[in-house]
């Protein structure tokens, strides 16, 4: 029976799957497997589980072997080529006044393509740089521009909230992130407050979205007029995580109460 575990390249990268063959393998296990550009170094994230039905015609590449002490140390002199070639590039770019910015620098597990991950704000001649590279390391070499967001999610960093920003912890994928889930949220619109630091709009105003959307369906809207056991007034807030809304009635005066004990809600919309 084909068994199938879920194998990790990067933390908080894509999950792929691979057929474990005769490994026994459990969550954390260090493999070398087969991909396209050759063998490659994950961890082992999901546990070998039997294949699908409706999954058998899938083509799945193996798992080439257990990791060894050798491929350990493999793995570590390829940690160091990426550094030397990193520093390498970056004096090029340098040198040639390019404008774009390299960040990240990964090689095959068995060394034989380089590839220079960076971002630009446009459209980058690189061809004499390529050549550079080549006579440097004589192996091939990919330029792959990326956006500032995939950039903050290989760098890493520590955000507002002072955890490690969630795209490099635990996202897989990039979600689309919109002002109007702020809004949403009641979230100040100041740029600097709602922005991560890739400068775009934070990821985790997608994870509590769905959240308010459902609970602010319970609580009637601000601007409509309500009748309460305190008389009758206007609903100026709503603090949806506790399920009141602010109401300013007709003496001028401010209060809180439960959605529950608004006696009555006049139709029509909400007033300014």
């Amino acid at each position: 029976m084909t068994k199938v575990a879920g194998i990790r390249f990067k933390p908080a990268g894509k999950i792929y799957d691979f057929d474990s063959g005769v490994f026994v393998l459990n969550a954390g296990d260090k493999v070398i497997v087969e991909t396209e550009q050759g063998l490659g170094f994950g961890v082992v994230t999901v546990p070998p589980a039997p294949l699908k039905a409706s999954d058998k015609n899938k083509p799945l590449k193996k798992v080439f072997r257990i990791a060894t002490k050798a491929d350990y140390k493999k793995r570590e002199e390829n940690q160091d080529l990426e550094q030397q070639a990193f520093d390498f590039c970056q004096g090029c770019i340098k040198s040639l006044s390019l404008k774009m910015n390299l960040f990240s620098v990964e090689s095959t597990f068995d060394t034989t393509k380089l590839t220079f991950f960076y971002t630009a704000d446009g459209r980058v001649d690189f061809r004499e740089l390529v050549k550079r590279l080549v006579k440097e390391y004589r192996i091939r070499i990919e330029m792959r521009q990326v956006g500032i967001r995939n950039q903050s999610k290989q760098c890493g960093g520590i955000g507002r909230c002072g955890r490690e920003i969630c795209c490099s912890s635990f996202m897989n994928n990039f979600e689309p992130v919109s002002i109007k889930m702020a809004k949403e949220q009641g979230l100040s619109l100041n740029p600097t407050k709602i922005s991560g630091l890739c400068g775009r709009l934070m990821c985790c105003l997608t994870f509590e979205n769905a959240t308010y959307k459902h609970l602010k369906k319970k609580l009637p809207r601000p601007g409509r007029l309500v009748e309460t056991d305190a008389g009758k007034g206007k609903i100026i807030r709503q603090n949806v995580l506790k399920g009141k809304v602010s109401i300013r009635l007709e003496d001028g005066s401010e209060s809180e109460i439960s959605a529950e004990k608004i006696l009555k809600i006049h139709k029509g919309k909400p007033h300014n």
